[in-house]
């Protein structure tokens, strides 16, 4: 589809992946994500937005005291996130938008949350500079994705692995969100790698 924009086409990737999407995930977030939804859950507070919130996987995971929003540019993921709170009871208001422009006003979340997701949205500096906006003075941001590897070698095959998935999927391997993130004027609260630096966990501040 030549004339289709990258935001339109992570839209229908998305849609047709989702009935397969929570069979695929499992092993994945054991051997490589292992922790890092409970990671992301404990630091939620408050007005909570998840952007790219998918099927809900990370639903579980937050405390029960936090007002719950998620995003998505899918809505057959959306479908199955609302199925999933729905049978674990939880109050969460899901729609649909665009990560890098949220139909939110400025300053209406203490928290904002994306797992696995920077990895595939389009123009990641716009998603963080949205992020940024509707984040309240003070506000936390919390990423978990895959990022390019702080192993040579390994970096290597996944600068290999990227030039079919990134065609395919708009699936990025080599980026890495940190300096991103440092570049949005966000304060750096905690920042780890693991799995040969192929993962990392960030927890930042907007001043």
């Amino acid at each position: 589809m030549a004339d289709e924009t990258a935001t339109a086409r992570q839209k229908r990737v998305w849609d047709r992946a989702a009935p397969r999407y929570d069979n695929q995930m499992p092993l994945l977030e054991r051997i490589w994500f292992a922790g890092g939804r409970e990671w992301l859950g404990r630091r939620a507070h408050g007005r909570v937005l998840e952007i790219a919130v998918g099927t809900g996987r990370n639903l579980p995971f937050y405390a029960s005291d936090v007002a719950l929003v998620g995003v998505d540019l899918s809505p057959a993921m959306l479908a199955i996130a609302r199925e999933r709170a729905a049978g674990l009871g939880r109050a969460a208001d899901l729609r649909e938008s665009d990560a890098e422009r949220l139909g939110f006003a400025d300053a209406s979340f203490d928290t904002v949350v994306c797992a696995l997701s920077l990895c595939s949205i389009p123009d990641p500096a716009a998603a963080i500079a949205e992020m940024k906006r509707v984040l309240v003075p003070g506000g936390t941001l919390l990423l978990v994705d895959h990022v390019a590897s702080s192993w040579p070698p390994v970096r290597a095959a996944q600068w290999l692995l990227e030039q079919v998935t990134v065609r395919a999927a708009g699936e990025h391997f080599t980026r890495r969100q940190l300096p991103l993130v440092t570049a949005a004027g966000f304060q750096i609260e905690e920042a780890e790698r693991r799995k040969a630096g192929t993962v990392e966990r960030i927890r930042a501040r907007r001043p």
